[in-house]
């Protein structure tokens, strides 16, 4: 992503309807299903309220996430009012924004080989990065974010849906491919995730992106964001919209929209690792402590 759209993104997600509406899905998907990790308790509305209405467990040990492709941070720093939130990102661009966060747990890392051992984590989320040119192949990711979960810990994913509203937005942030439901379930369930909920969001809005995109390639634009923030009073409406949706989005789910949800929990055990080898046992030959000949081990 070009480095203008890093800067565009630390300006605008805190404020920006688009961002302030996707945490507030995030947050009920995450609600509705929390990891069941070992010592993990429930995630509780309420407690620990973050500006925009966080939430924060109660028993049990602090959770353990991981932002995979965290970006500048935004999300992050939401996260973090979950437990204790680690960000990885390949650009180290965006990981100079994000550390402007304040935040203390960031490395430079691709998707693709995640640089922490098998479960390690309770929770990864991964917001519109599989999607991209850099991600050369997003099942090899999506299997990753399954290793490093723990048992009965979540990955909650987040993309742009559908190829054919693909426009000029794309092109600035170089996406590769835009997703389906369907597809996205079933990549997580060949990575060995079972399928708890997928959904579509950005469903009010939905109508206006083939006309917004139609207009686009009538006047030849490849340079046009989504990241401009409209007036005070029509961004807090627009984030109100978008908002409204995170009831069904973790209920029925939502038929289509702009942006595709799925969440997927790691049922299989860890791997038990290899037992150690038994140590070399040495027959004597009856010679003395100077002697070679004759040794054998088993």
């Amino acid at each position: 992503m070009e480095k203008e759209q890093y800067d565009l993104m630390f300006a605008q997600e805190e404020q920006h309807w688009w961002y302030v509406g996707m945490r507030r899905i995030s947050r009920a998907l995450l609600e509705r299903y929390p990891p069941r990790s070992a010592g993990v308790g429930g995630l509780s509305p309420g407690g620990g309220r973050s500006r925009d209405g966080g939430f924060s467990p109660v028993g049990g040990r602090p959770l353990d996430i991981l932002d995979a492709g965290c970006g500048s941070g935004g999300m992050t720093r939401y996260l973090g009012t979950l437990g204790n939130v680690s960000g990885i990102d390949l650009a180290p661009e965006a990981l100079t924004l994000a550390k402007q966060r304040g935040l203390p747990r960031l490395a430079r890392a691709s998707v693709g080989a995640i640089p922490f051992r098998d479960g390690s984590f309770d929770v990864v989320t991964s917001f519109d990065v599989l999607y991209h040119l850099n991600v050369n192949d997003d099942r090899a990711a999506i299997s990753e974010i399954h290793r490093v979960l723990r048992p009965g810990g979540i990955a909650l994913i987040r993309l742009p849906a559908f190829d054919w509203i693909r426009g000029a937005h794309d092109e600035v942030v170089h996406t590769r491919h835009r997703y389906t439901r369907d597809e996205l379930s079933g990549k997580l369930e060949d990575a060995g995730f079972r399928l708890e909920h997928a959904t579509y969001a950005n469903f009010l809005l939905f109508p206006m992106a083939p006309a917004k995109r139609y207009l686009e390639r009538r006047q030849g634009s490849r340079e046009a964001t989504d990241l401009w923030r409209p007036p005070g009073p029509i961004n807090r409406l627009l984030a109100d919209l978008l908002s409204l949706e995170a009831i069904p989005a973790r209920g029925i789910g939502l038929p289509w929209g702009i942006s595709v949800f799925a969440i997927g929990r790691r049922v299989q055990p860890l791997a038990a690792p290899p037992a150690p080898a038994p140590a070399p046992v040495i027959i004597g030959t009856g010679m003395g402590a100077s002697g070679t000949g004759g040794v054998a081990t088993r």
